[in-house]
């Protein structure tokens, strides 16, 4: 195991929850509502073999499989496999890299990657784990690519009233350089421009792209309103302009996450 990726393990074991993180703030809310909104339309019809890579402790898993879809999941987390599986339902789940996926070739019906896009630095590993996701999806079946735009930490701060000197500072490195510090608070991640996620998931052979803001450009006005009287009235706002603007390309950045769906060749 490589330096980085004990760091990501132990960061998700030790210093983080993942099991709470959807539900506990604006973002995440959208997050969550809007990632399943773009999963269903893109499924195919249940029952289908679904293959969760990243899927950490399983929030995505199980209401696919609520839907009536067969889902395994695969996690670099120990801690994570070990919730999933213990949670209710149960979820089929393993230990494994994303870069080397332990499926056969074209063996699921859809594939999600979710997660691990944005936990690798190098664009190589990044593109492999695309290509992997492609690999052991059956022809012509969806895919589904995640990514953390280049944006999406500096507005955070800003929005909840956490932005300083540092952050300032922090906020033009990363313009050009897009990898997260890890003493910043997050552990080891990349964070895209548009063009580049496009670009890794051509190379890595997704074909019928199209991309997708997830949260759409006003999740940070609800996060600055969320202890304010309008907070419902601007989340409300904030999750219609998300699904209006969704495919708008020009507005993608602006969403904190970024989600690419596709199709395996």
């Amino acid at each position: 195991m490589s330096e980085s990726t004990a760091e990501i393990v132990s960061f998700y074991e030790e210093r983080y929850s993942e099991a709470t993180r959807l539900d506990r703030r604006p973002q995440a809310r959208l997050e969550r509502i809007r990632t399943l909104e773009l999963l269903r339309d893109l499924l195919p019809a249940a029952p289908a073999r679904v293959l969760d890579v990243g899927g950490g402790p399983g929030a995505y898993a199980r209401e696919l499989m609520a839907d009536g879809h067969r889902v395994r999941l695969i996690d670099l987390v120990p801690a994570h496999v070990a919730q999933a599986q213990a949670g209710t339902p149960p979820i089929e789940a393993a230990v494994g890299d994303a870069r080397d996926l332990p499926e056969l070739d074209g063996s699921w019906d859809a594939t999600l990657l979710l997660g691990p896009v944005y936990h690798l630095q190098d664009r190589a590993d990044r593109v492999r784990a695309i290509r992997e996701a492609i690999r052991v999806t059956r022809p012509g079946g969806p895919v589904a690519v995640a990514a953390i735009s280049r944006f999406a930490g500096p507005v955070d701060f800003a929005a909840t009233a956490r932005f300083d000197a540092h952050m300032l500072e922090e906020s033009w490195r990363l313009i050009t350089e897009g990898e997260n510090i890890v003493s910043v608070g997050f552990t080891h991640a990349y964070f895209h421009r548009v063009p580049e996620l496009l670009s890794e998931c051509e190379e890595a052979g997704l074909a019928d792209v199209v991309l997708h803001g997830v949260e759409g450009p006003a999740w940070s006005a609800a996060e600055a309103a969320v202890h304010g009287p309008s907070a419902d009235v601007v989340f409300d706002a904030a999750l219609q302009l998300a699904r209006l603007y969704s495919a708008e390309r020009d507005l993608a950045a602006a969403s904190c996450h970024l989600l690419v769906t596709g199709t395996a060749r």
